[in-house]
Order: C-alpha cells, then sequence, then structure tokens
C-alpha cells in the first residue's frame, strides 16, 4: 500500500508562486507514474500534469502549460509541483495520485492510489 501526502498548499496572490510537494510511503514509489490533479468548487476533477517513473516524460493541461512544472526526486520519493504565474482561475484542492503502471495518464481512473489533497487559492 502506498500513501501520498501533499503539502505546500496556501494562500498566494495573482502572479504568484506556489510550490506543492507529494511525499509518498513505499519502496516502490520509483516505478510508479505519478499525476496531480485539481478539483475547484462545484467543478469536476481536472487534470493537471503527470510524470513518468524517471522523470523524463512530462504531460501538461494546456490551461497549465508554461506556468507549471512537474518534477520528480526518486531519493526522496517525492513529486513537486512548481506554480508560477498563478491566476484565480488556479484556485483548487491538488490532488496528487500514483499509477502503479508505468503510464503516464491524464485519465484519473487510471490512477491507483490519491492523497487527500491541499488547498491552493489565488486571490485577485
Amino acid at each position: 500500500q502506498v500513501q501520498l501526502v501533499e503539502s505546500g498548499g496556501g494562500l498566494v496572490q495573482a502572479g504568484g508562486s506556489l510550490r506543492l510537494s507529494c511525499a509518498a510511503s513505499g519502496r516502490t514509489f520509483s516505478s510508479y507514474a505519478m499525476g496531480w490533479f485539481r478539483q475547484a468548487p462545484g467543478k469536476e476533477r481536472e487534470f493537471v500534469a503527470a510524470i513518468n517513473w524517471s522523470g523524463g516524460v512530462t504531460y501538461y493541461a494546456d490551461s497549465v502549460k508554461g506556468r507549471f512544472t512537474i518534477s520528480r526526486d526518486n531519493a526522496k520519493n517525492t513529486v513537486y509541483l512548481q506554480m508560477n504565474s498563478l491566476s484565480p482561475e488556479d484556485t483548487a484542492v491538488y490532488f496528487c495520485a500514483g499509477n502503479k503502471r508505468p503510464v503516464v495518464s491524464t485519465r484519473g481512473n487510471a490512477y491507483d492510489y490519491w492523497g487527500r489533497g491541499t488547498q491552493v487559492t489565488v486571490s485577485s
């Protein structure tokens, strides 16, 4: 069983930056593809970014491309989401997810493990 714990959320002004972290338990983290998703109030969960096991392949939602960067440190069992040029539209709960299969996916149902989320609020 893998546990994922997100941190780094908070309140930031528009144009600011935040870095989210997702710490994973378990020895097999380095073989997992990882993803970030978000859910705003009243909206469905949406894909944000994903990264393969080595960090060599990344995918981004069009809405965050060029502003967000996903990365991972397998030695620390941690995946990161650097978020720059934040706007109020980025306000949401951000979730980290792990996929046992080494497949980078934009679909939430492809992921096996989920964190509880961290709140990101961007003020205008």
